[in-house]
């Protein structure tokens, strides 16, 4: 069954250049250059991937990754003109799993797309879910339970302590994190995971003291836990 792909671009030529060589590749598009018939979409169609441009008439690329995130884990590649860090680290704050930025080559695109595909069948096929003391982390489900209750997380935050409890005391830097669990090596800038971590650490301080969020100055951080 070929892959469903959604590209929300608002430039014609982008956007039909980029349908052309992804239905090559035998997968199947659909092209919206509005940001809310691009939402519409998004709900008819059930892409196995959405390529989204932040700058849209209608509604923006933003805006839409946030909605698609309340509902759906559903891979997401940004697609910008702008190349300003802030941008990129707000596209993975949202829950974004790459970001792309104009112009690019189609190469370095089916590249990405066939990563993100990728591993977004792999994580599918394979029952993900850690049990600490007082602590759930169930990335099948996409939820967090924290001493018992259900606590509302992002999914780029589950992710990242997911990657971190899975080898527990073992150091990560910032730039493995980024690779890993953000799926690309988002060269330039580490702030995006000091603040998820700042987050888990704000609903997960305190709870137990067998395990916990450790930074390791200099180096990174990993997940403490003691037998």
């Amino acid at each position: 069954m070929p892959r469903k792909v959604l590209i929300v671009e608002d430039d014609k030529n982008i956007a039909d250049l980029m349908r052309l060589y992804l239905e090559k590749e035998s997968m199947e598009c659909q092209v919206s250059n509005d940001g809310l018939e691009g939402l519409e979409k998004f709900h008819q169609f059930q892409p196995d991937l959405v390529m989204l441009d932040i700058m849209l008439p209608g509604m923006d690329g933003w805006t839409i990754c946030r909605k698609i995130r309340e509902t759906s884990k559903v891979p997401i590649i940004m697609l910008t003109a702008k190349g300003e860090l802030e941008d990129k680290v707000n596209g993975l704050e949202l829950g974004a799993d790459d970001y792309i930025t104009k112009p690019f080559e189609m190469k370095e695109v089916l590249a990405r797309v066939h990563a993100v595909l990728r591993r977004y069948g792999e994580e599918e096929q394979t029952e993900k879910r850690l049990t600490f003391d007082k602590l759930v982390i169930n990335l099948d489900s996409y939820e967090l339970l924290v001493d018992g209750k259900r606590v509302d997380t992002p999914p780029k935050e589950l992710e990242l302590l997911y990657h971190l409890a899975s080898s527990p005391n073992r150091v990560f830097t910032r730039n493995q994190l980024l690779d890993e669990v953000w799926g690309f090596d988002y060269f330039g800038d580490s702030r995006t995971v000091d603040v998820h971590i700042k987050r888990l650490r704000e609903k997960l301080e305190g709870v137990s003291d067998k395990w916990s969020l450790k930074t390791v100055w200099g180096v990174g951080y990993k997940f403490e836990s003691n037998p």
